[in-house]
């Protein structure tokens, strides 16, 4: 159970993600910003949001992709190392799993229907989830 203050503390934390996701961000990092072991505050994190800390940055960051990918100003490369991934591998893979599609193919599609939305309804539905996993049949 997540006590009242350890929940003020992981906000500081998440908000950190939210502040700063292009910088290098580690677990120890992070717990050091809600006052907790790195192994209480990975427990704690996920007892609370119902995802890892990784997991939520993760998405941070390909939610920020997307929108640089819908500018179409920047390769694929430049926006995995501007929202702060080292390997362009594991980026397009998250990408993939999230958004369902590969950060190439989303930048190539056309995003102009979504262009009169409001910002701040955008976000809400353009938010990557987790793609959902085939069942495979016995």
């Amino acid at each position: 159970m997540v006590t009242t203050e350890d929940l003020v503390r992981l906000r500081r934390a998440r908000d950190r993600m939210n502040r700063e996701y292009a910088q290098p961000l580690d677990v120890a990092a992070l717990a050091g910003t809600a006052l907790m072991s790195p192994g209480h505050f990975q427990r704690s994190f996920r007892a609370a949001f119902g995802e890892t800390p990784y997991s939520y940055l993760m998405t941070r960051r390909v939610e920020r992709a997307k929108a640089l990918l819908r500018r179409g100003d920047l390769t694929v490369t430049e926006v995995c190392m501007e929202v702060g991934c080292t390997s362009l591998g594991s980026f397009s893979s998250r990408f993939t799993e999230l958004v369902g599609e590969t950060p190439s193919a989303y930048r190539a599609r056309s995003h102009e229907s979504g262009a009169s939305i409001p910002a701040c309804v955008a976000r809400t539905f353009t938010r990557p989830r987790r793609a959902a996993k085939p069942t495979s049949w016995p």
